[in-house]
């Protein structure tokens, strides 16, 4: 801690996959709304070519957006170093000058565990999942498989890895059309298709290589509400499951793409979701579950599909897919949930914050 007790936060934003500008998003409501009476604020940059910024925090915050953030972490003066150059330079400074680092960062390079990598080397505390939990959760198939054998309910699929672009006629048959097409280690749908046909198949899986993933899922539709779930650890070691949300997005979108996720004003989060007790309680013992069972540290939001809601005691629940580091600005998912709950953005950044602390040096206290 620093001389006057306040917590020092480095909150890592950026990131070289392609949801860099939703992170930057993210970390902007971080940087603004963490109490400035409990913490020193350092907002550090990851360019998209890899490149390590480490900016100084503004005492004026009130309307802090992307492009205020952005310009507090300017380049320096002189010549341009290397990515790996300016990550060595900027985790041996955050190691002297940090107390925890909060990883804003979404997709790869960043929530996939590379981060997470980089700072248990250097031994700065973080906010969120270690770098096995982030590692699995970012890769849809090994999730499927590990919540699958959990007994929990995935929908089927077909990986297809290298140059592969086609799934046999028992697999077609199995699926059924439609089916989605989707990178296996990426987030925000970027590069997900939705595939009416199977003559459209190749050219779905080339749009998901595009990323520059060669390992991609075919996946049986499953009609159904779309409902998340976050889930929340404290610092004493319990795990909470948040409110439902139900997402309904306009028409002219057939599935919850990018765009209706980031660029839409009509898309609806319905919080809580209008759900028969025995479904609430369903979906959110099973985001505790997925938690558990993945290894998850700190945060997790879990999406579900409801093929029927008909209020039985043992309700059709099926997981679509994880997120270790979920969108985070105020008005993200996540945080709207817990809102909707009572814990209100600046005291749930508290919440990750102590937990990320209690965790780590609870890990690393000397046992008896």
């Amino acid at each position: 801690m620093s001389a006057d007790s306040k917590v020092r936060v480095a909150v890592i934003f950026g990131g070289r996959s392609a949801e860099h500008g939703v992170s930057c998003s993210s970390a902007a409501s971080i940087v603004r709304y963490l109490c400035r009476e409990r913490y020193e604020v350092t907002p550090v940059r990851i360019d998209q070519d890899g490149v390590w910024t480490i900016g100084d925090d503004r005492p004026v915050l009130d309307g802090l957006d992307t492009a205020t953030l952005l310009d507090m972490t300017r380049d320096p003066a002189g010549p341009r170093p290397t990515a790996l150059e300016s990550m060595w330079r900027a985790l041996s400074r955050l190691s002297d000058k940090v107390d925890v680092a909060f990883p804003a960062l979404h997709g790869g390079h960043g929530e996939d565990g590379t981060i997470q990598s980089a700072l248990d080397f250097f031994g700065i505390p973080y906010v969120g999942s270690s770098v096995v939990a982030c590692g699995i959760g970012m890769d849809k198939e090994l999730t499927k498989k590990l919540l699958a054998d959990a007994r929990l309910r995935v929908a089927d699929s077909v990986t297809l890895r290298g140059s592969a672009d086609d799934v046999s006629p028992e697999d077609r048959a199995r699926l059924g059309l439609p089916v989605f097409v989707k990178p296996a280690r990426e987030g925000s749908s970027v590069g997900v298709s939705k595939v009416e046909g199977w003559a459209s198949l190749t050219r779905a899986v080339a749009v998901a290589r595009k990323t520059g993933l060669s390992k991609v899922l075919v996946e049986a539709e499953v009609p159904g509400r779309e409902i998340d779930v976050g889930v929340l650890e404290y610092p004493d070691g319990r795990v909470v499951a948040g409110p439902p949300l139900e997402i309904r997005y306009p028409d002219e979108h057939s599935f919850f793409d990018f765009d209706a996720k980031y660029h839409s004003d009509q898309t609806i989060f319905d919080i809580p979701a209008d759900l028969p007790a025995a479904v609430t309680a369903a979906v959110q013992a099973q985001a505790v579950e997925a938690f558990h069972v993945l290894g998850c540290a700190g945060l997790l939001r879990v999406d579900f599909f409801l093929p029927s809601v008909d209020g039985s005691e043992d309700p059709v629940v099926v997981v679509n897919e994880v997120n270790t580091m979920p969108g985070f600005t105020a008005m993200s998912q996540f945080p709207r949930m817990w809102s909707a709950a009572g814990l209100e953005y600046p005291a749930l950044l508290d919440v990750l914050v102590e937990t990320a602390l209690a965790r780590w040096y609870s890990l690393r206290a000397p046992r008896g």
